[in-house]
């Protein structure tokens, strides 16, 4: 079990203590669940409701917020939140314990592993692979040939990476994600008979990117799809064949990227976004969810709506689109009032 005191965290993110310095914090919590023994953190406003009923030891909170609790020891930062994440990562990220070559992996003799290796049960590593240092690759997860892959990445289980692709240092790939897929490639012939196009291209994923479960990443047909560094892709995302996207790019779930778009850096592209093939997003895009994305983007901002526009005139038509059938009743009474001031012009010349 972790034990830490109040004093050490607060020095791991230049904290102030309001309280004891010395009560003791043995794990983490939401504020609404947290026991005696957790941290919790305050950083928006519909939050600060839990402070009189929270049963957390210590709190990170804003330096501005009223501190209504003699039993709470409170750690002020600017960044509440930033310090969570912090204290998360330096002392209560997971461990995945995965040590040493399981005797049901598969390995090929023509295969070179790197130091401190850990391969799980039914793993297979083919012909021509490379591991590096200190990656784990969990079980039943297939490595087809000449896949390499850097140092210090966690490979979950049932994922698939296919013949020639390349995964950089510190990469973490989630369950059950294919890479190296065909690309969708089809040509129907003369007869209206699609004919498969080869796909012999590769996957590359750069340094620091993270894949969630069940990605689908498709090989290029020719070169490489490339996901650059420090790129993070949620759960059930599709990207098509010879797709680049750029570095810290993040991109939420059930997503799908059509064949050969290019994506800048610093995008944020948000759940059920559909973006069609060979266009371009620039850097600093922020895509809102469920927008359709028709044509290529180039300044940066926010976009919404199918087909996507600038967030101000996409929200000015939403209004205008919920007030049509007010429109529709007052174009009728004008269309009425016409038709009365014509008939007095008739009766009237």
């Amino acid at each position: 079990m972790i034990s830490l005191t109040v004093k050490e965290i607060a020095r791991q993110v230049s904290g102030k203590i309001i309280g004891d310095e010395n009560v003791i914090i043995n794990s983490v919590a939401k504020i609404d669940e947290a026991k005696p023994g957790d941290l919790s953190f305050i950083y928006l406003p519909a939050y600060e409701k839990f402070q009189s009923t929270t049963k957390a030891s210590a709190l990170l909170v804003k330096p501005d917020l009223p501190k209504t609790r003699n039993d709470i020891t409170y750690i002020e930062v600017e960044s509440p939140e930033k310090a969570f994440f912090l204290i998360l990562r330096e002392f209560f990220s997971p461990e995945f314990p995965l040590t040493g070559i399981d005797k049901t992996a598969s390995i090929h003799p023509d295969a070179k592993l790197g130091n401190n290796v850990a391969l799980g049960k039914n793993v297979i590593i083919s012909k021509g692979c490379r591991i590096g240092d200190n990656t784990k690759i969990f079980h039943n997860t297939v490595l087809y040939e000449d896949v390499e892959i850097g140092n210090d990445c966690l490979i979950f289980s049932n994922i698939s990476i296919r013949e020639s692709c390349k995964i950089g240092n510190r990469v973490i790939i989630h369950s059950g994600t294919v890479i190296g897929s065909d690309g969708f490639g089809f040509n129907p012939d003369e007869k209206g008979v699609y004919q498969k196009i080869p796909q012999i291209g590769n996957v590359i994923i750069e340094d620091d990117v993270e894949l969630g479960a069940n990605v689908a990443i498709d090989r290029a047909a020719l070169g490489s799809t490339i996901i650059k560094r420090g790129t993070k892709i949620d759960n059930l995302v599709q990207i098509a064949h010879n797709v680049v996207i750029g570095e810290d790019t993040v991109i939420s779930s059930q997503t799908g990227i059509s064949g050969s778009t290019k994506i800048g850096n610093h995008v944020i592209i948000a759940g059920q976004v559909g973006i069609v093939g060979h266009i371009e997003i620039g850097d600093n895009v922020v895509l809102m969810a469920q927008s359709g994305i028709s044509k290529s983007i180039k300044k940066p901002g926010y976009y919404f709506g199918y087909p996507a526009k600038e967030l101000r005139t996409s929200q000015k038509l939403e209004a205008h689109i919920r007030n049509l059938p007010d429109y529709a009743d007052k174009i009728k009474k004008l269309e009425e009032e016409i038709k009365k001031l014509k008939s007095r012009l008739t009766s009237n010349p």
